[in-house]
């Protein structure tokens, strides 16, 4: 069959779905519309449409139905043009040396590849089995596939060079742990020596002044004693002169019988007081907390640390929080310029304050009353039993800088996870006595730094009795760093732990005690 049977005449292209008018001629449906549509744009109203080949005209416009066989013969005869050019490919030398890959089936050259079946087809494979199927020659799909294989170089490079900066930054990681474990060991040591060397000095303190007070206490009763023994003597002296006068003659006895006199003795006391019990109550309370600390508290925590290292997965053995003595070092540039650029603005939350806290100044201050609690609505988010309150703010990520004021040293100030119990009773409810929060404690004579109702005495030179405190706190969220600084930004102490979920600045107030958040 010749090609040229198969050509639509507009076009002049192999047919793409024909159809036949009443006159008997074909065209391509798309072409015949095409001619028909700019028939009808162009010609007077209610033209008629005429065939392009033999000028018959049909009114009104003829319905384009498919011509099915010729639709038939058009597609056989594409497949018979694909398959000799095919054919023609399949003669080709593509490769130099002379080796090619055959196809199973047919043994003829795997030139294609078939992107629905992926796989590599020869031309018989590409006409009969892939006909309908989406297929390139194999060149191209190498060109593309070395593309992709590019890009996942790059993107491996990247990962390498990754991997590379962690394996650096573990090492450095890993020199700074030793470091930190063994300055905490040397530190551990130096408390422990330093309360022996204490307890020693005190001992030998109490001890002579015990031995003072017995030498005094027995002297005083010795001689007591010995007055006692001189009287004794004496009684004794008359009880014998009085015998003898009952031995004698009536007018002798009577006449010495008037010497005879019993002497007034006084009433000597025979109690041995010591009187020690009142001097040495202060020694006695404070040797029987120490009894405790040491006996009780501090077996507990160094068992807990060493049961938890001997049971725990080594996923459980991740450090979460290291309490050691505050870095050297900050680790952000030091001064206000250094901190000023992550400072943020806070305020209280009323509903989450305790009734004996009154919130005021648009939420930046919070006194606890002495007068006794406020009444104040119920509220799920509420501290019933213990003295805090919460601030609006909570973060998830970045670094945030905050200062707040405390009128006197009682408080507790620090972060804490929003699931902190808040109508529970007891000490650990308080922030930082759980597992769930961060604070440093102001008191009278120390700062101490708690978590999980661990303490840690912080070092620093603050100066306690100096009215208002001025307090900086340092959050670093993806750093795991809570910082705390002090008058001038002296850095006080830092928590270094693995934060999992948003946290929420907060503060416990003791009596007569208010905090301020510092304005930005």
């Amino acid at each position: 069959m010749e090609e040229h049977s198969l050509t639509c005449t507009i076009c002049l292209d192999c047919f793409k779905y024909p159809v036949t008018l009443p006159c008997g001629h074909t065209f391509c449906k798309a072409c015949i519309s095409k001619h028909w549509d700019q028939v009808e744009r162009v010609g007077p109203p209610n033209t008629s449409f005429n065939c392009p080949i033999c000028k018959e005209t049909f009114s009104p416009r003829p319905t384009l139905n498919r011509n099915v066989a010729l639709s038939v013969l058009t597609e056989v005869a594409t497949n018979s043009v694909a398959e000799r050019a095919a054919g023609a490919a399949c003669g080709m030398d593509r490769v130099e040396d002379g080796f090619e890959e055959l196809c199973a089936r047919h043994q003829k050259p795997l030139i294609f590849y078939c992107r629905k079946d992926c796989m590599c087809v020869c031309c018989v494979c590409s006409v009969k089995e892939c006909k309908d199927h989406d297929k390139v020659l194999m060149s191209e799909e190498r060109t593309n596939r070395e593309e992709g294989l590019k890009k996942k170089g790059v993107e491996i490079g990247k990962r390498v060079e990754d991997t590379e900066r962690s394996i650096l930054a573990l090492s450095e990681n890993i020199a700074e742990a030793k470091v930190s474990l063994q300055q905490t060991s040397q530190w551990a040591s130096a408390k422990f020596s330093q309360l022996l060397k204490v307890l020693m000095e005190k001992q030998e303190l109490t001890q002579s002044f015990l031995e003072q007070q017995q030498a005094s206490t027995v002297a005083q009763a010795e001689t007591r004693l010995s007055d006692l023994q001189e009287k004794l003597e004496q009684l004794k002296e008359l009880q014998e002169q009085i015998s003898n006068l009952c031995g004698l003659p009536d007018f002798q006895l009577i006449q010495n019988s008037r010497l005879v006199e019993v002497p007034q003795v006084g009433l000597v006391p025979v109690e041995v007081s010591v009187n020690l019990q009142e001097k040495l109550n202060p020694v006695t309370d404070v040797l029987s907390r120490i009894s405790k600390l040491v006996c009780e508290d501090l077996d507990k925590a160094v068992y807990a640390v060493v049961s938890h290292t001997k049971e725990g997965s080594p996923q459980d053995k991740r450090p979460m929080l290291a309490v050691v003595p505050s870095p050297a070092t900050p680790p952000y540039p030091a001064g206000k310029e250094g901190l000023i650029q992550y400072r943020c603005s806070l305020s209280f939350d009323p509903r989450t304050a305790n009734a004996h806290l009154k919130v005021s100044q648009n939420n930046q201050r919070a006194e606890h009353l002495i007068t006794g609690p406020l009444a104040v609505q119920a509220d799920e988010v509420r501290f019933d039993h213990t003295w805090q309150v919460l601030c609006l703010e909570k973060f998830s990520h970045g670094r945030h800088y905050w200062e707040l004021e405390v009128s006197k040293p009682w408080a507790y100030v620090g972060v804490t996870y929003p699931d902190i119990p808040r109508k529970e009773k007891g000490k650990t409810s308080m922030l930082g006595m759980n597992a769930l929060s961060w604070s440093l404690h102001l008191n009278e004579r120390q700062l101490t730094a708690w978590h999980g109702s661990h303490g840690e005495p912080v070092m620093s030179d603050l100066q306690l009795n100096k009215r208002p405190l001025r307090i900086g706190i340092l959050l670093d969220y993806e750093e795991g760093t809570l910082a705390y600084y002090g008058e001038n930004q002296v850095r006080l102490h830092a928590f270094h732990c693995v934060f999992s979920h948003e946290l929420y600045p907060a503060c416990w107030i003791g009596e007569g005690v208010s905090v301020t958040l510092c304005p930005v």
